[in-house]
């Protein structure tokens, strides 16, 4: 899954994740709490309101819902326009109730921010800022234009004309903030789901391609005896054709053609088994084997190693577990994608500590990024000068954070930084991007003495 992927999934699919249903049950619990103000201002407060326009407004509220509950399944996704539509619908009825009821002078007024909580969550950006543009009109227009509200005894309810402004301010102010909150929480919750989403189907692709020596191994078992039954069915022809040349030639060309098959399964077999050699290898050459695809891309890496205090005098083998290669592939193309001219991938191991550090001579990490790196979906729009350095380049922070999650999950520490060595190598001096992975010795370390004891028999070859 590309970040391109990721992000037509995240766009096309998320604006239909709510139901219909939900929507319904909401407006249920707004229209019985409208009929419960209405009710408990009338008998108990002895309020002079416009009932009939009120119950009118309620009225058609429950006249949708019905019609809803009843012509559409309970299962139904609303798209971006229903759901724009239906939270439009909510603010207009809610503004409608409240020009009835004293405008901003009635203390409900505040409520006018739950339709817009919501669309900020579920809608794209133009449509909720559609939305918050006629909600504040809304609110603007209640200030002067409102019917008041007033007792059976011909009392006026109202409040001070400053704490009016005050409530129009704060509805603006609310109606602002909470919108880029519940949308930046959203978002942040979408990203976060869609990236664990494709961390988890790069760890399944890499754990397929481990399991596919098994498959062809099990391949191997199954179709030996319908070889075998071949082999043994074209001998008895060739017996039996011994009058006749051309034929026996034919049966001839079975015979060899399945011992071929025999003799290319046995080998594939052989590959597929697992082997416990290839559960390890030496540090160096399992940082080899995750930068060999970006070898050709006109960047020298360099792989440097240093033993640490306490450490070993011979590199330690390591696991060749995927998610360690798959992450430290992406880190290294990350900084393949950035560098000048060279990437440097430094390695020191100690008696308790194995150390990657990945250096390039490029630009480094944005300052201002650098508390964010590892977060899904952190870039920002391309500037000209990054589109010519890195034409090709459409990732979306997706691949850092893959990175950071695989390897954490094998008991890695990553850290990031920008800078440079006090010592310059000979390709330059290292100043740009620096990232560090650290693990603890014994998370990624192989006992060497039981990584070389003896496996079992060796087995004869069989020609």
């Amino acid at each position: 899954m590309t970040d391109a992927d990721i992000g037509i999934y995240g766009e096309g699919r998320r604006a239909n994740w709510i139901r219909l249903r939900t929507m319904i049950l909401l407006r249920w619990f707004a229209i019985a709490g409208q009929l419960a103000a209405i009710v408990v201002a009338e008998q108990v407060y002895r309020m002079d309101l416009e009932t009939g326009l009120c119950i009118l407004a309620i009225g058609i509220s429950i006249i949708g819902n019905l019609v809803a509950m009843f012509i559409f399944p309970e299962n139904k996704r609303l798209s971006e326009t229903e759901n724009l539509l239906m939270v439009l619908f909510d603010v207009l009825q809610l503004a409608f109730l409240l020009f009835l009821t004293g405008g901003l002078h009635n203390p409900f007024s505040l409520l006018i921010l739950a339709p817009v909580t919501v669309s900020a969550a579920v809608l794209p950006l133009a449509r909720t800022v559609f939305l918050n543009i006629t909600a504040f009109a809304l609110v603007t227009g209640l200030v002067f234009y409102h019917l008041p509200l007033t007792t059976e005894a011909g009392e006026l309810l109202r409040i001070p004309d400053l704490f009016v402004f005050g409530q129009w301010a704060a509805i603006t102010i609310a109606l602002i903030f909470i919108s880029i909150y519940a949308r930046r929480i959203t978002q942040e919750m979408h990203s976060m789901g869609d990236a664990l989403a494709a961390t988890q189907m790069a760890l399944g692709r890499a754990q397929k391609l481990n399991d596919l020596g098994g498959v062809v191994a099990a391949a191997a078992h199954e179709l030996g005896t319908p070889l075998a039954t071949i082999k043994l069915t074209s001998s008895e022809l060739i017996e039996e054709l011994d009058d006749r040349p051309e034929l026996q030639s034919d049966a001839l060309l079975i015979r060899e053609q399945a011992d071929r098959c025999r003799d290319i399964l046995r080998s594939m077999g052989r590959v597929g088994k697992d082997d416990l050699q290839l559960r390890q290898a030496p540090l160096l050459e399992v940082i080899r084997e995750a930068a060999e695809p970006h070898e050709d891309r006109g960047k020298v890496i360099r792989v440097e190693a240093q033993r640490g205090p306490g450490g070993s005098e011979e590199e330690p083998l390591v696991l060749r577990r995927p998610e360690i290669i798959h992450g430290l592939r992406n880190l290294i193309q990350n900084a393949v994608d950035f560098a000048r001219s060279t990437v440097w991938i430094e390695t020191l191991w100690s008696d308790d500590l194995v150390s990657i550090r990945i250096v390039d001579d490029g630009s480094g990490f944005p300052p201002h990024l650098l508390g964010r790196i590892g977060d899904p979906f952190m870039r920002s729009r391309r500037t000209e000068t990054d589109r010519g350095q890195r034409p090709a380049y459409e990732g979306m922070g997706l691949g850092l954070f893959i990175a950071k999650t695989l390897l954490e999950r094998t008991g890695a520490e990553l850290s990031f930084a920008n800078g440079s060595d006090p010592f310059a190598g000979s390709g330059g001096p290292r100043r740009g991007a620096i990232v560090e992975v650290v693990w603890p010795l014994s998370a990624v370390a192989v006992d060497t003495r039981a990584a070389r004891a003896p496996m079992g028999q060796n087995r004869p070859f069989e020609g």
